[in-house]
């Protein structure tokens, strides 16, 4: 089982304006063994907490990455978390048929939910710290799964989630090679309540809709009850593996 041997821990949460982001944030800063929570997003914050250190980043700009990288200089990081995603916006909406295909709309998914990851993924792996565990955590959703594709629809959110799976995969299998401590996972958070999930909200199952919070300790948990063998797969908030 994963277990973190620095006492001191530094966080980095990548869309810390965004709900869930937000929220890991916030459960962090509260943990007495860490030290220091980096909150990424494209606007600063006041988190009214001494922990947390604001971080301007564009995720969809290679260069504000580098920047931000650059900006950690030499310090060096125990978990990382990206809490960025894309469902819909103004008037991109989730496919509901092929006819429904628009590039544009595909450019501006694949963009945020998989070349944003990969960037972070290439730019801030090096930040992590060595010869100790530690984790780089990328949001995913149970809809890029193909073998879980029982619906259809969504084309292009589903698709750029199992393209991010993909390279989480890859990830993992590469630096399992030289970094055998280091955990590269997605995670399932659930239906959150927040604007991404909000048009979606009227047939989730009573008790299965959950507030940031919640699902950001849910997650954080799985994190904590992360195994050898468990780097480059996709788990959903209850622990549960979710086939590629």
């Amino acid at each position: 089982m994963l277990t973190f041997e620095n006492h001191d821990l530094s966080v980095a949460i990548i869309g810390a304006s965004g709900a869930i982001g937000g929220a890991f944030v916030r459960h962090y800063a509260k943990q007495d063994r860490v030290g220091q929570v980096l909150a990424f997003s494209r606007t600063t914050y006041d988190w009214q907490n001494d922990k947390v250190k604001p971080v301007i980043l564009d995720i969809t700009d290679e260069q504000s990455i580098k920047s931000a990288a650059q900006h950690l200089e030499n310090q060096s990081l125990d978990i990382i978390i990206v809490a960025t995603g894309l469902l819909h916006q103004d008037t991109l909406q989730p496919e509901k048929r092929l006819a429904d295909l628009a590039s544009d709309s595909l450019e501006q998914l694949f963009k945020v939910n998989t070349i944003a990851p990969a960037l972070l993924l290439k730019h801030l792996i090096p930040k992590l710290r060595r010869k100790t565990k530690t984790v780089f955590a990328v949001l995913s959703a149970r809809v890029g799964s193909i073998s879980d594709n029982r619906l259809g629809g969504w084309y292009g959110y589903r698709a750029s989630k199992a393209a991010l799976n993909m390279l989480i995969k890859s990830t993992a299998i590469e630096l399992g090679r030289t970094r055998k401590q280091m955990f590269i996972v997605g995670l399932h958070p659930g239906t959150v309540d927040s604007s991404l999930s909000k048009p979606f909200q009227r047939n989730v199952p009573e008790g299965k809709l959950f507030t940031p919070e919640q699902s950001a300790g849910y997650l954080a948990q799985v994190l904590e009850n992360l195994k050898d063998d468990d780097s480059g797969q996709l788990f959903a908030w209850d622990g549960e593996k979710i086939p590629f």
